[in-house]
């Protein structure tokens, strides 16, 4: 048997009952995010979540990522202990517009949801080559 050693986890559970999954804490899906070469690497924590319930979309340039995990406990089950947060997650992120969203690529393993977005070809630095003329005059070239 379990001992319960905080005397405030029980209103959680009641108010998790009650009032559904978001009222007793909020639901958090953590990240990751960094640049590495050309493209722009995501990295979200989803424990438990079935791939299934996971959707991204992208409209202009707001990534919005959503899934939602289930209680793995029957409903007529007394709940003794949870912890584990149950219901809908989602996060948006703002992209610049240096980040190709027509080509995200989105994979899922051991919980965690990667998401890769490629640098746009017109944000790489490029190498511009410098051309010498019989005046001496300099001409820039892309």
């Amino acid at each position: 048997m379990l001992m319960r050693t905080d005397p405030f986890r029980e209103f959680d559970r009641l108010a998790q009952q009650v009032l559904g999954s978001t009222a007793a804490r909020p639901t958090a899906m953590t990240m990751d995010a960094y640049r590495s070469g050309d493209e722009f690497v995501v990295h979200f924590d989803l424990p438990g979540i079935d791939p299934e319930t996971i959707e991204i979309d992208v409209e202009r340039n707001v990534l919005n990522v959503r899934a939602e995990r289930r209680s793995p406990a029957p409903e007529d089950a007394e709940l003794i202990v949870a912890e584990r947060p149950t219901g809908s997650f989602t996060r948006q992120l703002f992209l610049g517009d240096t980040l190709d969203t027509e080509r995200v690529d989105a994979s899922y393993d051991a919980g965690v949801l990667t998401l890769r977005i490629p640098v746009a070809e017109q944000a790489k630095p490029r190498r511009i080559q410098i051309t010498g003329g019989d005046s001496g005059r300099r001409q820039l070239s892309g």
